[in-house]
Formats: C-alpha cells, sequence, structure tokens
C-alpha cells in the first residue's frame, strides 16, 4: 500500500462522562423486569399465556360469588377474606410452579450471573430483587380477587365496617402467604437450572407436604388425638397460613374438626413462618454465593 493512501484511524473507547445511576437503580431494575416476567410482559405472547390464564382462574369465582351476593341481596358473602386463598391454593401452586423457575432457573441455566455481578450490583441486590418480585406477582394474583369481593361487597350494600375488616384481614394473610411461598419456591428453582426439574419439585414441596399433612390431620383426629391435628400443621406451608391466620385474623380453620392453633400454638406458626422466610433467603445467599463468580 502506497504512503499517499495510508490512513490511521483512531477507534480508542472515550470515557463514559455521563450520569452513573448506581446499585440502587440497577436494583429496581432487575425486581421490575423479573416483575413483568412474571406475567409474561415484555416476553413472547406464549409467556403471556399460562400467567393471565391463571390470573383469571382466580378472579372469575370471586366475580361469582359477588354476583350472586347481589342477586340474592346476601347479608354477608359466602365465603371469608381469608379463606380463598386456602381454597384456591392449587392455582396459586401452579403459578408458582410456572414462574419461579423462569425467574432463576433460565439465569443459572444461561449462566447470566456473573454478567449481574459486572454491574455495580452485589448477590444481595440480586436476591432481593428477584425474591421481592415472585413476591410482589403472587400478592397481585392472590390480592386481586380480594379486591374484587370487597367492591363487590359494598355494591351489595353489605356492612362496611365487617367487610373493611374482613378485607384487610385477608390482604394481611395473601402477604404473609405470598412472601413465604415465594421464598419457598425460588429456593426449589434455583437448585437447578433446569426449569422443568423446577416445575416439577415446586408442585411436589407445595402439593405432597399438604396432602401428607391432610392425611395425618385427618387420622389423628379420627383416632381422638385432636389435640395433635394443630401441632401438625407445622410441616406444610399453606397449613401454616391457615394456622396463622385461625390464630391471629380471625379466621375460620380447615383441620379436621375446625381445630386450629390458639394464640399460645399460634406464636410458634408464627416463629416457623419468620424462621422458613429468613432460611429461605439466606439459602438464596448462598445458592449465588457459589455460582456468582
Amino acid at each position: 500500500m502506497s504512503t499517499e493512501t495510508s490512513q490511521i484511524h483512531n477507534i480508542g473507547y472515550r470515557n463514559y462522562d455521563g450520569q452513573r445511576l448506581g446499585r440502587a437503580y440497577a436494583r429496581r431494575s432487575l425486581f421490575a423486569q423479573s416483575l413483568r416476567g412474571a406475567y409474561g410482559l415484555g416476553r413472547s405472547a406464549k409467556s403471556k399465556v399460562l400467567p393471565m390464564i391463571l390470573f383469571a382462574v382466580m378472579c372469575v369465582p370471586a366475580a361469582i360469588i359477588v354476583a350472586v351476593a347481589v342477586a340474592t341481596k346476601a347479608k354477608d358473602l359466602p365465603l371469608d377474606y381469608t379463606r380463598y386463598a386456602i381454597l384456591t391454593q392449587a392455582v396459586i401452586g401452579l403459578y408458582l410452579a410456572a414462574q419461579a423457575p423462569q425467574a432463576v432457573s433460565r439465569d443459572l441455566r444461561f449462566k447470566s450471573i456473573p454478567l449481574y455481578f459486572s454491574r455495580p450490583i452485589e448477590r444481595a441486590d440480586y436476591v432481593i430483587a428477584k425474591y421481592a418480585a415472585m413476591a410482589s406477582a403472587l400478592f397481585v394474583l392472590t390480592g386481586a380477587p380480594l379486591v374484587i369481593l370487597y367492591i363487590g361487597s359494598l355494591l351489595a350494600k353489605l356492612d362496611f365496617a365487617d367487610q373493611t375488616e374482613g378485607f384487610g384481614q385477608g390482604l394481611v394473610s395473601v402477604a404473609l402467604l405470598s412472601v413465604l411461598f415465594s421464598g419457598i419456591a425460588l429456593v426449589v428453582a434455583a437448585l437447578t437450572p433446569r426449569r422443568g426439574f423446577g416445575v416439577a419439585a415446586v408442585i411436589a414441596v407445595l402439593t405432597i407436604t399438604y396432602g401428607a399433612v391432610s392425611t395425618v390431620q385427618a387420622i389423628a383426629f379420627n383416632q381422638g388425638a385432636s389435640g395433635a391435628v394443630s401441632w401438625l400443621g407445622l410441616f406444610s406451608p399453606i397449613t401454616l397460613i391457615d394456622g396463622v391466620q385461625t390464630a391471629f385474623l380471625g379466621a375460620t380453620s380447615a383441620f379436621p374438626g375446625g381445630n386450629g392453633p390458639g394464640a399460645g400454638v399460634g406464636a410458634v406458626y408464627v416463629l416457623v413462618v419468620l424462621a422458613l422466610i429468613a432460611g429461605s433467603y439466606a439459602v438464596l445467599m448462598r445458592r449465588y454465593r457459589k455460582v456468582g463468580l
């Protein structure tokens, strides 16, 4: 090449002089992206089908209950706010089984965790954002039917004070359920990078434990050991929530014979729930300490 046509191009990188938003912004962005992803928003149309169907399945019975209450001019709703999530636990389990692996297994499978940590974000930020997003998504799923019931009760001109109190108790119950169930589901899903295994494992943990505990409770009740029924409820996530709301939120227990825990045993239920939530966070932190770098 002749010297007359030779050129030197400077392709060096220029220093970034824009605004640096930092860890808080990265954490909020990860939370928002994960929350949207839990309902398929920002993803393909196929990804939206299942979460939206499950959301509709959760809300339609509440709308029917309201319609019946208005049409029959009922004096009260036929279903307590605190009972709704207990009766629809199968839908909740399916939702978590589908979305918890999507929230964490994909990052493990495609080894994108080191890319997150190359940004101004730490392991705690990642875990908190994912945990908060999953709990918020589940709270939307379980809280929306209660909002429908509450609005419907006001349209039916039911007692405002009673309905407001019941609605508040229901929201506290599903908020606690959302944090507990999300933590357990994320721990199970984070143990494997394969989404299919994660789906099956979450379903197994949430449904098999309930079936086993309910069976043993029924046997204990039929054998006259009714005092053991409350203690057996400590070994399943859904019966834990049932026990807490029975002891402290004025709910009617679904335990055999309605033998829910009193305040004393209920305090143990609360401690176990808090320990499981804290344990789920600790296990997630340990898991991402191993795979993050």
